[in-house]
């Protein structure tokens, strides 16, 4: 998901450097999204992680 997002990230500085406004910021707003996601699921697993070392100790 992260590569999503820097695949979008990248779409969207380089519509912006050629001046596709609308492309850029869309994709920036895909980009947002998408990193938004995988940081709630990256906090997710890692509260899980967590709560399943300490039941096996």
């Amino acid at each position: 998901m992260l590569k999503w997002a820097l695949i979008f990230l990248v779409i969207s500085l380089v519509a912006g450097f050629l001046g596709f406004r609308g492309v850029s910021s869309a994709a920036a707003t895909v980009a947002k999204v998408l990193f938004g996601i995988a940081l709630i699921l990256f906090l997710i697993f890692l509260i899980l992680a967590f709560m399943a070392g300490s039941a096996v100790v």
